[in-house]
């Protein structure tokens, strides 16, 4: 993350993004395969840590070995095997949606994990509980806790999705987004940018 100036003067906190380029390694249509997609790979990859299926695969659209694949939906344009998709498929004015691995954070408590306030007083013989869950359920009926409780657990390493982040530039010489706000996952983790 980093922080640019707008027209009007303001700090604004943005992610820079690196967004392609983007080879169309597969494209699956409704006679085929029963449905309209592109695949996608980034980042190049050796061959001798490429499996030799997907080397076959690699080498039917016509690219180099990738070392990630997606699938996308919905696209303005027609593309072919071997076509480059870039950053000038977004525009200043776009809003996107960033879909990412959470930071997995570990064990955690229920104050972290799902909010709780704690118990309100520190007094009355209480000395260990403040950041406790308190009760989980009744002893005689229905003698059972209910699926579902929320407890302490692990937390974060989970699927996530920001939607509406807003496109504050667009850098085509180096690939490069600037998306306002933070995104899910670590510093050179991938994500998915969708419209």
């Amino acid at each position: 993350m980093t922080s640019v100036f707008s027209a009007d003067g303001k700090n604004v906190p943005c992610t820079v993004i690196e967004a392609g380029p983007c080879v169309v390694t597969q494209v699956k249509t409704s006679k085929v395969d029963g449905y309209e997609a592109l695949q996608l790979g980034f980042q190049e990859k050796k061959e001798k840590h490429t499996t030799k299926p997907l080397m076959g695969h690699f080498k039917r659209a016509g690219v180099t070995p990738k070392r990630h694949l997606a699938e996308f939906k919905d696209f303005d344009q027609v593309f072919n095997l071997g076509d480059t998709i870039n950053v000038s498929l977004f525009s200043d004015e776009d809003f996107v949606d960033v879909i990412g691995t959470s930071k997995g954070k570990g064990f955690q408590g229920v104050v972290k994990r799902h909010g709780f306030g704690g118990v309100g007083q520190s007094t009355h013989g209480q000395h260990n509980r403040a950041r406790k869950p308190g009760s989980i359920g009744a002893c005689s009926y229905p003698a059972k806790v209910f699926k579902g409780m929320r407890m302490g657990g692990q937390l974060g390493g989970d699927r996530v999705t920001v939607q509406n982040l807003k496109v504050l530039k667009v850098i085509e010489e180096h690939n490069l987004l600037l998306i306002k706000g933070s995104v899910p996952g670590c510093k050179g983790s991938i994500v998915i940018i969708e419209k």
